[in-house]
């Protein structure tokens, strides 16, 4: 499976972005999706996955200020990002678990200012 991932850019701190990332098959195949991030000089960590089932869990850096949601129609998991805060800042990157294995999307640049 492919993914692009979308919607990354500058923001204020306070303010909100929204990622997407479209799959290139049905999602509703896939197990699980959702995205991780690395800020520079920092491990990647999970912020938000979603199950094929719709269940979600977050990273507690981000409950409560961020969503995860899928669209079955458009194949695509969004990532409804609020209150961002400077120390959000990283790549944020996709991806799937399909067939055993991760997918990955590129990743798309988050900076939040203070």
């Amino acid at each position: 499976v492919q993914l692009q991932a979308s919607g990354g850019g500058l923001v204020q701190a306070g303010g909100s972005l929204r990622l997407s990332c479209a799959a290139s098959r049905r999602i509703s195949s896939i197990n699980h999706m959702g995205w991780y991030r690395q800020a520079p000089g920092k491990q990647r960590e999970l912020v938000a996955r979603i199950t094929v089932a719709g269940l979600t869990n977050y990273a507690d850096s981000v409950k409560y200020r961020f969503t995860i949601s899928r669209d079955n129609a458009e194949n695509t998991v969004n990532l409804q990002m609020n209150s961002l805060k400077p120390e959000d800042t990283a790549v944020y990157s996709c991806y799937a678990y399909y067939w055993g294995r991760d997918h990955w999307g590129q990743g798309t640049q988050v900076t939040v200012s203070s």
